[in-house]
């Protein structure tokens, strides 16, 4: 990362309960000692879903362009959006069996934010002790139950 721009570090991570079914996301930004927690819920959806929205609702929380460290659990969030996404842009939003890219609604957003922000993507093993993932987890976890019990 180039710049004098200070880094913003947000976490991010999605949980489904049944895949697909109620599902939740968490994120955490932290910006020098200010820390800020978002989290959201889904009646219908999926694992990959939310994990995606987490990292599009921590960069859209940003309000203007940042330098960004953006941690992740998601092999599929990372990959995707540093790897495959090239690709299926050329392929007009195909994968490479042809078929149509799935979430691309969400590739689409996730790609436009990052345009606005100088992203550097890191990944972390899930349930592994990572004090920021394991609170976007429960972030997550809890949106589940308090969606679930407002329906």
């Amino acid at each position: 990362m180039s710049g004098d721009k200070q880094i913003v570090e947000i976490f991010s991570d999605g949980a489904c309960s049944g895949n697909p079914g109620p599902g939740g996301w968490g994120t955490l930004l932290k910006f020098g000692g200010a820390v800020k927690e978002l989290s959201g819920f889904a009646a219908e959806t999926t694992n990959n879903r939310m994990e995606l929205t987490g990292a599009i609702e921590g960069l859209a929380a940003l309000k203007r362009p940042c330098r960004v460290r953006l941690t992740t659990d998601s092999e599929y969030v990372k990959k995707g959006i540093t790897e495959w996404i090239h690709g299926w842009v050329k392929r007009d939003w195909k994968n490479s069996q042809k078929k149509d890219v799935a979430n691309r609604d969400l590739w689409e957003r996730l790609l436009e934010l990052t345009r606005k922000h100088e992203v550097e993507w890191h990944w972390v093993r899930g349930h592994a002790g990572h004090a920021e993932n394991e609170r976007c987890d429960e972030l997550a976890r809890a949106a589940i139950a308090v969606g679930r019990d407002r329906q």
